[in-house]
């Protein structure tokens, strides 16, 4: 297994919380294994929906784990142990309520920045050596309690952005993938470009 690499989204499984702010991980995976034309399926033994990929000889596995956010690295680590990954080959994408909603930032490692779905995962793989594409889901009105609009559901307004973002996040998951972090980061970090937000001008 010397070459699989594991992109993960983090969100909270149910009905309840498909179209939250919060599960925007779900979300940017959700679109990338419909651009691979791959399924989703049960991955018991791992607490997660799974679906896995293969392009130019590089095998991939997509990972929403079911466990709810905040028990999320009980499910990567399991994964990250059965394929012998090295931190460097995951990837884990989350909401970030610091970043405005229309930019994503790809760093290769770093804190939780308060995301409990991050803690967990530093905690159960014992590193923070792993890239985190955050994706900006904003504050309401500066507030620093953001439970409910974490937990909020995405306004039709909101989702016009976030269609065009969870575009642009996959094609920066894809560049990591083909060309790595540096290129990716490099190249797709920052806001949307007048091009790709003339929607959110509407």
């Amino acid at each position: 297994m010397e070459d699989w690499r594991l992109i993960v989204g983090l969100g909270n499984p149910g009905v309840e919380y498909a179209h939250t702010r919060h599960n925007a991980g779900f979300m940017l995976t959700d679109l990338l294994v419909r651009r691979w034309g791959v399924e989703w399926s049960a991955g018991k033994k791992f607490q997660s929906r799974m679906a896995k990929g293969e392009r130019e000889g590089r095998w991939v596995v997509f990972c929403k784990p079911q466990t709810f956010m905040n028990l999320s690295g009980e499910a990567v680590q399991a994964l990250v142990g059965f394929y012998r990954l090295p931190p460097a080959r995951l990837i884990v994408a989350v909401d970030d309520a610091d970043l405005p909603l229309g930019e994503i930032r790809l760093r290769p490692g770093g804190s939780s920045g308060g995301h409990h779905g991050l803690a967990s995962i530093e905690q159960h793989l014992g590193s923070r050596d792993f890239a985190r594409l955050r994706i900006g889901i904003g504050r309401k009105d500066g507030k620093r309690e953001i439970t409910g609009h974490v937990l909020g559901r995405i306004s039709p307004e909101e989702m016009t952005v976030m269609e065009r973002v969870l575009a642009r996040a996959a094609d920066q998951v894809e560049c990591w993938l083909a060309q790595g972090l540096q290129k990716a980061m490099s190249q797709f970090n920052g806001v949307l470009s007048d091009t790709e937000n003339e929607g959110k001008k509407q």
